[in-house]
C-alpha cells in the first residue's frame, strides 16, 4: 500500500472506478479492522449481566434492532455522509477539525503565528458568499475562555483515542482467543485464554518497530476474508434457524425491548454501543484514502457484512435458550469450521489492534507538533507510506497497560464497559466539533448545526449515559486515564505558551546585536551558528545570555524558528521563510521552518544541507532584487525605503534560475530557486492574536545578467563574497545553540500554579526527550544555554 497509490485520488484519476476500487480494497486493512471484529463481543457484553435471553426472544430481537439502527445512523449517516466531508485538505481526525476551525475563526492558542502562514497553498479556506459577520463566530472569537474550552474538548477527544488504543487490543484479542472455551473444558480454558492473549499482545507490540508496511499487504486480504466469513456464517444461520429474523430490524422491537427490560435494558446499551467501535477510524484515516473509496468500502461491503453477521447470531440464539448456554460469537459457528474461524478471528483481531495502535502513535505525534504533548522520540518506519510513525516510549507503555488490563479484568464485560465509554466520548467530541465546522467553516445557518448536534448528540448521549452507569465495572479506567493525560497535555501546553510570552517580552533589539563588535571585546569565530528560538522576530534572550557569558559568536549567524502551522502539510517549496537580520555585511539571517501537524521533520543532516542551500538561494535572490535598474516590476513590491532586514521571503524549489553560476572555492554555487508565486512579506509583530490579513503582492523579475557598469560589478562581487563566506562557514562546522529551560512560577502565584509549573512541568521536562533529541542534534555540535523562565 504505497503512498502513490493511496494518494492518487488527488490527481485526474479520482474519477476512475478502478482507482476507487483499489483504494476501497486497501482501506479494509487499515480502516475497518477494528469495526469488523465487533461481532466477537457485542452480544457477549450486552447479555453479560443486565438482561437475560428468554423464550420470548424480545431481548435478542431488541438488541438486534438497536445494533442495526445504531450502525445505520452513526457510521453510515453521520460519518459517511457528513463528517467525512469536514476534512482538512484531505486529512481527518480530531486535530484536523480543530485546525480547520482555527483557520476560519481566531480561536487558536498556538503562538508565533504570522500573516505569511495564510499564503500557504494548503491554508485554503471555504470562502463565504459575502463577508462573514456571524454573531456565533463573533462570540466564539471574543471570549478567550471559549478558546480554552475548545482546546480542552479537543484534548479530551485525543485522550480518549489514546485510551481506545490501550483497550481495543485487549478486548479484541481476548474475545478472539475466548473461542477456545467452546472446544475446551472450563478448567483448562481459564488457564489458557489469559496466557495466550498476553503472548499475542506482547508479540504485537514487539513487532511495532518494524512498521506496518512490512506486513501491511496482508491486512486487507485478512479483513476481506473475515468479512466474507462472518457474512457467510450469518446467511447460513439465518436460513437454517430463523429466516424471519429480518422482522427484528423494525424500530418497534427497540421499544418492546426497553418496555420489558426497563432500566436493565438501558444499562445493557453499554454493550450494544460496541458495534460502532472503530467508526472514528474512517475519519481519522481519511488522509490515506479518498472519501469515495471509504464510502464505497463501508456502504457495499463492511456494512452489509456486519448486519448479516449480527442477524445470523440473533437467528441462532432465537432457537437456543439453554440456561447453560454461554452467549458468544462462537456458539453460532458450526463445529466443523470452528477452528479455521478461530484462527481467522485472531488474525483479524491483530489487524484491528494494529490499526488503532498506529492511530495512537499518529495522534500523539500530532499533539506533540502542536505543543500539546511532552516531547517523545518519533521514528518514521516507512519512506513510502506517509505518516506511519512509531514511538518507542508509548509503545512499551501501551503494552504494559494492555497486559495489565487483560490480567486485571479477565472478562469481556469489564473490558467492553471501559472501551465503550472511550469510544462514545470520542464520538461526542467529533459531533461537537463538526457542529462548529458547519457554522464557522461551511457558513451554514446555526439551526442546521443545532439540528445535527441534537440528533446525533442525543443518540450518543443515550449510549454515553448507559456507559457511565458501569463506572465501577470497568468504565472508571478510561475516565482515570483521560484525566491523567489531560492534566499532562494541558500543563505542557500552558507552560509552552507562558515560555513563549516570556521570550516575547524579554527579547532584545536589533540595535543591541549590531552594536556587538571588537570594541566590546566580542569576536566572530568561523562556522555557522544556528540559534533556535520560538520567536519569529527579534533577538531571543537566550542568545543575549550566550554572548554575555561567552563573548564570541559565529561568522554566520542564523536565528531558526521551527514552528507548526495549523495545516496538515506544508509543501517543501513553501517551507522556508528566509530574511536578513541587519545589513548584509553583518552576515546574520532569520529562517522560519514551517511544518504541518502531519509532516515528517527532517533529520539533522538533510536539514543542515537544506538550510544552507536555502540561505544561498536567498542571498542570490536578495542581491538581484537590489538591482532595481535591471528589473521590470509588474506590481508594487514594497516601499523603496523599506529595509531588507525586515523582509522574509519564501524560498522554495521552483522559479527563477541564475546563470551563470558563481565559483566558490572550486565548487559551483547551486542555482538559486525562489518560489516567485508567493509574496514577499514583512515580518509581523509577535502576538498571540493575528492581525487582519494583508493582501498578497506578486512580483515578476526580468533579470539582465550582462554586466552594465561598475555598480553592477560591485554588486556581483559582494554577492560572491557573501556566498563564499557562507560555504566557508559550512566547511568550518555548524553549531546548534539551544535554550535549556527551567520554569518557575513568579512570586505571588497561586499554590496550584506553583505546583503545576515548579514541580509538574519541570518533572515532565526532565523526564521527556530534550529539544536536541527532538531536533536530532549531534551532541558534538550542541551548545546549550541555561534559561530560567519566571512566569
Amino acid at each position: 500500500m504505497d503512498l502513490e497509490s493511496r494518494k492518487c485520488w488527488d490527481t485526474s484519476k479520482k474519477d476512475s472506478w478502478k482507482t476507487i476500487m483499489l483504494l476501497a480494497y486497501q482501506s479494509l486493512g487499515v480502516v475497518y479492522g477494528d469495526l469488523s471484529i465487533s461481532p466477537l463481543y457485542v452480544y457477549t457484553s450486552t447479555f453479560a449481566e443486565d438482561i437475560e435471553h428468554s423464550e420470548t426472544n424480545e431481548e435478542i430481537f431488541g438488541a438486534l434492532s438497536f445494533v442495526f439502527w445504531t450502525l445505520t445512523l452513526v457510521p453510515l449517516f453521520k460519518y459517511v455522509f457528513v463528517v467525512l466531508r469536514a476534512d482538512d485538505n484531505g486529512e481527518g481526525g480530531t486535530f484536523a477539525l480543530y485546525s480547520l476551525i482555527c483557520r476560519h475563526a481566531k480561536v487558536s492558542l498556538l503562538p508565533n503565528r504570522q500573516h505569511a502562514d495564510e499564503a500557504l497553498s494548503t491554508y485554503k479556506m471555504e470562502e463565504p458568499p459575502e463577508k462573514d459577520t456571524s454573531r456565533f463566530k463573533m462570540v466564539l472569537e471574543k471570549y478567550k475562555g471559549l478558546h480554552t474550552a475548545l482546546l480542552i474538548v479537543v484534548l479530551l477527544g485525543t485522550c480518549m483515542v489514546i485510551g481506545d488504543g490501550l483497550l481495543t487490543p485487549a478486548i479484541s484479542v481476548f474475545s478472539a482467543v475466548s473461542g477456545l472455551e467452546v472446544s475446551m473444558s472450563k478448567k483448562h480454558h481459564q488457564y489458557a485464554v489469559i496466557p495466550i492473549t498476553c503472548f499475542i499482545l506482547v508479540c504485537l507490540f514487539a513487532l511495532q518497530h518494524y512498521g506496518t508496511h512490512r506486513v501491511g499487504f496482508l491486512f486487507a486480504p485478512i479483513v476481506l476474508a473475515w468479512l466474507l466469513c462472518i457474512s457467510t456464517l450469518g446467511l447460513y444461520n439465518i436460513f437454517k434457524w430463523n429466516p424471519h429474523v429480518y422482522k427484528a430490524l423494525s424500530p418497534y422491537y427497540m421499544f418492546k425491548f426497553l418496555k420489558k427490560t426497563r432500566i436493565s435494558g438501558w444499562m445493557s446499551l453499554g454493550g450494544i454501543l460496541l458495534c460502532i467501535t472503530g467508526s472514528e477510524a474512517m475519519f481519522a484515516d481519511l488522509g490515506h484514502f479518498s472519501y469515495t473509496a471509504i464510502q464505497t468500502a463501508f456502504s457495499f461491503l463492511v456494512y452489509p457484512a456486519l448486519i448479516l453477521a449480527y442477524m445470523g447470531q440473533a437467528a441462532y440464539l432465537s432457537h437456543h435458550h439453554d440456561s447453560e448456554l454461554q452467549i458468544s460469537f462462537y456458539v453460532s459457528v458450526p463445529e466443523s469450521v470452528r477452528w479455521p474461524v478461530l484462527i481467522l478471528a485472531i488474525l483479524a483481531s491483530v489487524v484491528g489492534s494494529q490499526a488503532i495502535i498506529s492511530g495512537t502513535f499518529s495522534i500523539i505525534n500530532q499533539s506533540q507538533s502542536l505543543g500539546c504533548f511532552p516531547r517523545v522520540k518519533v521514528v518514521h518506519t516507512s519512506d513510502k507510506i506517509h505518516g506511519q510513525v512509531y514511538i518507542p516510549e508509548i509503545n512499551w507503555l501501551l503494552m504494559i497497560l494492555c497486559i495489565a488490563v487483560t490480567i486485571g479484568f479477565r472478562d469481556t464485560k469489564h473490558m467492553g464497559n471501559a472501551s465503550g465509554l472511550a469510544v462514545m466520548t470520542v464520538m461526542l467530541v467529533t459531533t461537537c466539533l463538526t457542529s462548529l465546522v458547519i457554522v464557522v467553516c461551511w457558513h451554514k445557518p446555526p439551526i442546521v448545526a443545532l439540528c445535527f448536534l441534537l440528533f446525533f448528540g442525543s443518540i450518543e448521549l443515550l449510549y454515553f449515559s448507559a456507559s457511565l452507569t458501569k463506572f465501577c465495572e470497568g468504565a472508571w479506567l478510561p475516565i482515570l486515564l483521560a484525566l491523567f493525560l489531560m492534566i499532562i497535555m494541558f500543563l505542557w501546553h500552558y507552560a509552552t505558551i507562558r515560555k513563549y510570552e516570556y521570550d516575547l517580552h524579554n527579547k532584545v533589539s536589533l540595535d543591541w546585536l549590531l552594536a556587538l563588535g571588537p570594541s566590546l571585546g566580542i569576536a566572530r569565530v568561523p562556522g555557522i551558528g544556528l540559534v533556535f528560538t520560538d520567536l519569529t522576530a527579534g533577538i531571543p534572550a537566550n542568545f543575549s545570555r550566550f554572548v554575555t557569558n561567552l563573548p564570541a559568536y559565529h561568522r554566520i549567524l542564523v536565528f531558526v524558528c521551527v514552528k507548526s502551522v495549523p495545516v496538515p502539510h506544508v509543501p517543501a517549496a513553501e517551507r522556508y521563510l528566509v530574511g536578513r537580520v541587519g545589513p548584509p555585511a553583518h552576515r546574520s539571517y532569520r529562517c522560519i521552518v514551517r511544518y504541518g501537524y502531519r509532516d515528517v521533520h527532517q533529520d539533522v543532516d538533510s536539514f543542515e544541507s537544506e538550510l544552507v542551500a536555502r540561505l544561498a538561494d536567498f542571498i542570490q535572490y536578495d542581491w538581484y532584487r537590489s538591482r532595481r535598474s535591471s528589473m521590470s516590476i509588474e506590481d508594487d513590491v514594497s516601499n523603496s525605503n523599506e529595509s531588507s532586514s525586515h523582509r522574509l521571503t519564501v524560498i522554495g524549489t521552483t522559479g527563477f534560475s541564475i546563470q551563470p553560476g558563481y565559483e566558490s572555492g572550486g565548487e559551483s554555487v547551486q542555482q538559486a530557486s525562489v518560489s516567485v508565486g508567493f509574496p514577499t512579506v514583512q515580518s509581523v509583530t509577535d502576538v498571540i492574536e493575528m492581525e487582519p490579513t494583508v493582501n498578497e503582492r506578486r512580483v515578476r523579475f526580468a533579470i539582465d545578467y550582462e554586466p552594465e557598469g561598475d555598480a553592477r560589478s560591485e554588486v556581483g562581487v559582494q554577492m560572491q563574497e557573501e556566498l563564499e563566506d557562507l560555504y566557508a562557514a559550512q566547511e568550518a562546522g555548524i553549531a546548534f545553540i539551544l535554550g535549556h529551560s527551567h520554569v518557575r512560577a513568579k512570586q505571588g502565584s497561586s499554590v496550584l500554579k506553583k505546583l503545576a509549573l515548579n514541580y509538574g512541568y519541570n518533572f515532565l521536562r526532565r523526564n521527556c526527550r530534550g529539544p536536541d533529541v527532538a531536533l536530532k542534534v549531534p551532541p558534538v555540535s550542541l551548545l546549550e544555554v541555561g534559561m530560567v523562565y519566571i512566569v
